[in-house]
């Protein structure tokens, strides 16, 4: 039985029974009989029912944003942003889809050869609850235009938000079959992924859970795309605006309560700045509200499950004995509830936990750094590669640190977020592969190379 709970309250929202084995095995089959009709329409003819998806998405943006807030604890305003997301990703591949995957001719004398990208089948994704909806659809857009179908596992705690999306899709008018949420979990995802049907598989998730997919997908000779944790650092230089960079630190930290593989996780500061940057760190976390997610006054909602809450504590127990105690603990902890204290930690070195594992939640872990190539070592020292940001009013200087992280992307003087027009995944332990973008777009079809004379 799946079990969708208030992490707000602890109360049960729904009880959804799993599907059997006959019946995701029926949900699979549904999934290749669909395939080759919807494989064969033209990719504006499929762009045509992303634009119906769009239209619901907008036009529902508040019930289902309710709903994520009630699932998994985000605030009711961050999963309004989350639909209104969902619909671009719709509007963006549905106008621009067509141009991504027509025909590349070479020229290849005597005879000028063709590159053409053709979708593989029933694509399996097994997806988070961080951003229910966002997560799914910016796999699912993608992949349905480039005519594949798609089959999701979502996570066990957003049982409801899976079925509500397999829902818009088929009052979008989507073929039957074509879009299917497989109600499983964990543990019938190996299975799954060895049926013939299903032709790749991506993951958002844990590392661990995309070490395990990935082997089971490897053995059966299976595209995957993973896309894994990651310690995101924020670079400060010393002559980065101190109070707007403080500012975005709070909202790069706070991204989804914390809980964003995107989030900002280790803050290197210049020696220069740290004790003001941390001041002013402090100053700004004070005032927050924490509540209800649904309350438009909270502004510190709870974790997605007290399981979440309880693995953060054990983090930071091991963090204050590395660092000492926090600078700044908003409230104290209780066990057995959602709600996390937001914490700052300074200094933290490199040799401590933050630094090796992904603190998923609102923990705040500063360093300082005193020449740009000890900022790099620093930003390089983790076994994940997500993300970054560099912050500096010498645009150059900035530019030419970027240039040494590494990281799947990295933004100047800018939060990271994800982008329907850029390409995004990382690299070392957060994943391969690549979302959003063209090259999301082409990362489950066969480039099939067409050449004579």
């Amino acid at each position: 039985m799946l079990k969708s709970i208030n992490p707000y309250n602890g109360l049960l929202l729904s009880e959804i029974e799993e599907d059997s084995t006959a019946a995701w095995k029926e949900k699979l089959n549904r999934s290749g009989k669909a395939f080759p009709a919807w494989k064969r329409l033209s990719i504006e003819e499929r762009a045509g029912y992303f634009y119906a998806l769009e239209k619901i998405l907008l036009q529902e943006k508040e019930k289902h944003a309710r709903l994520i807030s009630l699932e998994m604890g985000k605030l009711l305003a961050d999963s309004v942003a989350e639909l209104e997301k969902c619909a671009w990703v719709c509007r963006y591949y549905a106008d621009h889809a067509a141009r991504m995957l027509s025909t590349d001719f070479i020229s290849t004398h005597p005879a000028v050869s063709q590159i053409k990208y053709e979708p593989l089948g029933p694509v399996l994704a097994v997806m988070p609850w961080n951003f229910p909806y966002w997560q799914v659809f910016r796999f699912a857009v993608p992949a349905l235009l480039a005519g594949n179908t798609a089959l999701l596992k979502h996570a066990s705690n957003v049982p409801q938000c899976s079925l509500e999306i397999e829902n818009i899709f088929l009052r979008a008018g989507f073929p039957p079959g074509v879009f299917q949420s497989l109600m499983i979990g964990a543990g019938a995802v190996p299975a799954v992924i060895r049926q013939e049907a299903v032709k790749a598989v991506t993951l958002t998730g844990s590392e661990a859970a995309g070490r395990k997919v990935a082997a089971v997908a490897g053995k059966a000779i299976k595209k995957t795309v993973l896309e894994l944790g990651g310690s995101d650092p924020f670079i400060v230089l010393p002559d980065a605006p101190l109070e707007s960079t403080v500012e975005q630190a709070v909202a790069a930290r706070l991204l989804c309560g914390g809980q964003s593989c995107i989030a900002a996780k280790r803050f290197i500061v210049h020696e220069s700045l740290l004790s003001d940057f941390t001041k002013k760190l402090v100053e700004r976390l004070g005032p927050f509200q924490t509540g209800d997610p649904l309350d438009p006054t909270t502004t510190q909602g709870p974790l997605a499950r007290v399981s979440l809450a309880t693995e953060l504590w054990d983090q930071v127990t091991r963090l204050r004995k590395q660092a000492g105690e926090p600078l700044f603990q908003s409230f104290p902890y209780q066990k057995e509830a959602a709600f996390f204290p937001m914490m700052v930690f300074s200094p933290v070195k490199s040799s401590s936990v933050a630094f090796k594992e992904e603190l998923f939640g609102p923990v705040f872990c500063v360093s300082s750094f005193k020449t740009d190539k000890e900022a790099v070592r620093l930003a390089n020292k983790t076994k994940f590669g997500l993300a970054a940001a560099v912050w500096s009013a010498d645009l150059k200087r900035a530019y030419a640190l970027a240039d040494q992280v590494e990281a799947g992307s990295v933004y100047v003087n800018q939060i990271v977020r994800s982008d329907v027009r850029l390409p995004f995944g990382g690299i070392k332990s957060s994943g391969y592969g690549r979302e959003l973008g063209a090259f999301g777009i082409r990362e489950f079809v066969n480039i099939k190379t067409l050449h004579g004379r």
